[in-house]
């Protein structure tokens, strides 16, 4: 048996036959939606301590990549074949040193009114300001591991709300 038929919820991207497809979202109503994800890149110590002195060679790492990630929620649909194109209403980003980890941890929250959800979003926009970071000082530590990219909390539509444990 395939894990489709062992699910109690029918998988929406898949038609009858097992072909992907974007789901038809016109019958649904708009509802204020919003997804949170989180992600984290760990990092030598040394490494952190570059980035929270601003030292990396190609600049302010830690502002660069809150910038990516808003760009990326905002372009999901480019990057996600089976995403809708969204008109979203709010992208926050939070880009936070660690010293325990030692690294950064991100934190994306997206907003929108609309008919479909946000959790591709966040998700990416959690998942390019990792990259960027990775990105920026791959150069010294090239042991970085980009970790724990998940989605946190969701809120609104059909499904309701959402809270990882």
């Amino acid at each position: 048996m395939n894990t489709v038929a062992r699910t109690s919820k029918k998988l929406t991207h898949l038609g009858a036959h097992g072909e992907a497809h974007m789901v038809d979202v016109s019958a649904k109503p708009a509802t204020e939606r919003i997804a949170v994800a989180e992600g984290r890149v760990a990092m030598q110590q040394k490494t952190l301590d570059l980035v929270r002195r601003g030292d990396a060679k190609k600049g302010d790492v830690l502002g660069t990549a809150r910038i990516a990630g808003i760009m990326a929620a905002k372009r999901t649909h480019e990057l996600i074949p089976l995403c809708h194109p969204l008109a979203l209403s709010q992208v926050e980003v939070d880009v936070t040193p660690d010293a325990k980890l030692p690294g950064v941890n991100v934190r994306a929250r997206v907003k929108v009114s609309g008919k479909t959800g946000v959790e591709m979003e966040a998700l990416t926009a959690v998942s390019v300001a990792c990259l960027t970071i990775y990105d920026m000082v791959k150069a010294v530590d090239r042991g970085m591991r980009i970790e724990g990219i998940r989605l946190v909390e969701k809120s609104g539509g059909r499904s309701g709300h959402y809270r990882a444990e």
